[in-house]
């Protein structure tokens, strides 16, 4: 399928200014989302999961029986509420029930295991509040798609029962930035490039483990987490890190879908107000969160 749109989003990425200092990196990323504000008919609410502050959307005609888990993007330093307000409010809308934005802490103030340690008592809570496991997803878009599968083993390993499933947009599972896509789609790529995640993989472990399980879940055991549904864009340097996440999951028995979205960039679902591409993209993951809520263990892809 053709996007008319598409040529001249990645022009406008490519042009972005290249800015290194985390401060201002933050400053920019909700900036440049300010341009897309959330939907006049979402209603959006403050509210605290396990400690951590977060904000609830609800669609019109949400169903307050289930709820998705939603965690953020850029690479454990960048992003916030701000930054990806209209898109896990969209997320809201496509999947049927309301979605947890979790306002994680973020690196360097609060490296690994920061951000998991959040997400799974954030998870702990909406338990506690009375969802049932298999009424919970959890969803997230670069290190929050990374963070999205730690939690699941995180989730697992605590013994706690594992949500309805996990939808990895463009995931980032390898601090180490080993996948042959960070090379050879340097040159398409518009926003991720090696040097840049290796800095923040620096950064988020502080002195830790570049293999630890749950920084890069590329190295972790996935047997027994939830189902997965993994986007990914094709010119995207991170390719590779999806390609390996759905080869390793299904061989652990986790069912798995991949898809891979020729020419799309990094997370393009950040820019569905302008991208077609963008709202069907999200469109799937609503869905696939609504199969897996109905479906019920042991889920199964349909052939």
């Amino acid at each position: 399928m053709s996007y008319p749109e598409l040529t001249k989003l990645i022009e406008t990425l490519r042009a972005r200014p290249r800015v290194s200092d985390v401060g201002e990196r933050r400053k920019g990323i909700d900036a440049f989302a300010k341009a897309f504000p959330p939907a006049g008919d979402i209603k959006i609410d403050a509210v605290t999961l396990g400690g951590v502050a977060a904000e609830r959307y609800a669609a019109p005609g949400t169903n307050a029986t289930g709820a998705v888990l939603y965690v953020h993007g850029g690479g454990y330093v960048i992003g916030s509420l701000d930054s990806h307000r209209h898109v896990a409010s969209e997320v809201a809308r496509a999947a049927g029930v309301p979605c947890y934005a979790l306002d994680y802490r973020l690196a360097p103030e609060h490296p690994f295991p920061a951000p998991v340690d959040d997400t799974l008592a954030a998870y702990r809570q909406l338990l506690g509040q009375g969802l049932a496991a298999g009424r919970i997803a959890i969803a997230g878009d670069s290190a929050g798609g990374g963070l999205v599968v730690a939690a699941l083993v995180a989730i697992r390993d605590a013994g706690l029962p594992q949500p309805s499933c996990g939808w990895a947009i463009s995931p980032w599972i390898d601090m180490e930035a080993s996948g042959g896509s960070m090379t050879s789609n340097a040159a398409s790529d518009p926003t991720v490039q090696k040097e840049t995640i290796l800095e923040m993989a620096r950064l988020y472990l502080n002195g830790a483990d570049p293999r630890s399980p749950l920084a890069s879940p590329l190295h972790a055991n996935l047997a027994g987490i939830a189902p997965l549904l993994i986007q990914v864009g094709s010119i995207e340097t991170l390719l590779d890190d999806a390609l390996r996440l759905a080869g390793r999951a299904g061989a652990a028995g986790v069912p798995v879908r991949l898809d891979v979205w020729p020419g799309m960039p990094h997370v393009w679902h950040l820019f569905h107000p302008m991208l077609t591409a963008g709202k069907q993209a999200i469109t799937q993951g609503g869905d696939f969160i609504r199969t897996t809520m109905t479906a019920g263990p042991p889920f199964r892809f349909p052939a």
